[in-house]
Parts: C-alpha cells; sequence; structure tokens
C-alpha cells in the first residue's frame, strides 16, 4: 500500500532474558483452561486494572495499542450484556464476577502521535486508508485480546473468552457512537464446580511446523 509500518519501537533489549518456571508455564498455557462456571469469589477493580497494566505491555505493529476494554459488573449493566448472548452463554455471563467486552478503536490512529512519536505523520496516512487502518486495527486488537487472556491467567484468575453473541447488539447497546467495536468478551473469576471441558488435542507438532 506504499507504506510501511514499523513493527517494533523498542530502542533497547535486555542484557539477558529468564524463561519461565515449569509453575509459570503451566498457569499460562499447558493447565490452563477456558473455564465455564464461575465461583462467588469476588474479583476487585484493582485486580481488574492490574490485568490490563500488564497486557498494554505486548507488543502491537508501530504501537498501535486498538484495543479498548469494557468491564462489565454484575447488575443492570450485566442484565443488558446478558440480552445479547447466545442461549449458552447467558448463565456463565450472569454469573461471572466480571465480564470484559473487548473492543478495536476503530479511530485508533488519532492516537498515533504519542504512541509513535518520532512518526506522527502516520497518523494522516491511516486516516487517509480506511482499509490499511481496519485491517491494522483489527490485526492488532485481536492480538492484544490474546495479551488480555494470558494476563488474567497471570493474576491468578480463569478467563471464559465467548464470540457467541449478538456484535451489533452489544455495540448498540454499549457503544453507540460507532467507534468502538466488539471483538471478544471474556468472563473473568475464580473457577467454580465443575468448571473445565475435558482438554482437546492440540495437533502434532509434525502437522504444524517446517523448518527452512
Amino acid at each position: 500500500m506504499g507504506h510501511e509500518i514499523m513493527t517494533t519501537t523498542e530502542t533497547t533489549t535486555p542484557t539477558s532474558l529468564q524463561p519461565l518456571d515449569e509453575t509459570g508455564r503451566a498457569v499460562l498455557f499447558t493447565e490452563a483452561r477456558t473455564a465455564n462456571s464461575f465461583a462467588p469469589t469476588p474479583v476487585g477493580d484493582e485486580e481488574l486494572s492490574q490485568i490490563w497494566d500488564l497486557a498494554k505491555w505486548a507488543p502491537t505493529a508501530a504501537n498501535f495499542q486498538p484495543l479498548r476494554v469494557l468491564y462489565v459488573r454484575p447488575g443492570e449493566g450485566r442484565d443488558r450484556l446478558v440480552a445479547h448472548m447466545s442461549d449458552g452463554n447467558k448463565a456463565k455471563t450472569a454469573s461471572a464476577p466480571a465480564v470484559a467486552v473487548l473492543a478495536v478503536d476503530t479511530a485508533f490512529h488519532e492516537h498515533v502521535p504519542d504512541l509513535l512519536p518520532f512518526r506522527p505523520e502516520l497518523k494522516d496516512v491511516l486516516a487517509a486508508d480506511d482499509e490499511m487502518r481496519e485491517t491494522s486495527g483489527m490485526f492488532n486488537a485481536t492480538l492484544q485480546a490474546g495479551y488480555f487472556i494470558l494476563s488474567v491467567r497471570a493474576h491468578g484468575l480463569a478467563a471464559g473468552p465467548m464470540k457467541g453473541y449478538d456484535s451489533a447488539g452489544v455495540d448498540a447497546e454499549f457503544f453507540p457512537d460507532g467507534r468502538w467495536r466488539t471483538i471478544l468478551i471474556v468472563n473473568i473469576g475464580h473457577p467454580g464446580e465443575n468448571p473445565w471441558f475435558g482438554r482437546l488435542p492440540r495437533l502434532d507438532e509434525s502437522d504444524v511446523v517446517r523448518w527452512a
């Protein structure tokens, strides 16, 4: 499209990197599961703030950071959200101590001069190119949604990410100006009774990895 988007803004690197131990890897990956029921144990506002404070450090192309987060507590707001969930997701969304509605900011480029101060002109480049702006926004917001789920797990909480909802209905209910668009809904809490489905298989390395 005639314009190069930088993929990193780091100017220095640590002198050494320490791998996660087996416990850390288990929390984030090997033993982590999608929760389908939640205990009534509260999740505090500070915990929810800390989830984002950790997730924000993960990389996005040109440091665009287009993901936005709406936390929905139990009560009137939750009732409005549950009304737009698919039938199979209504009960667990209603019972979760907290729910995050993850959205892409369609005008994320307005923040480019602050987030990428040595390339402020990218704001105008993106403003003039709808396809580049939409593609970059969705790709990077989706990346950040994955980081967000890992951050939930890193804080000792269970995540229940879902795509089973009426996107247009959620957007009209919570983002009526049209700037934010929902991409994922994540239930957050401590696992409840029988929270896990059986572990599904993963592809073998031979099916996924090639070497050149």
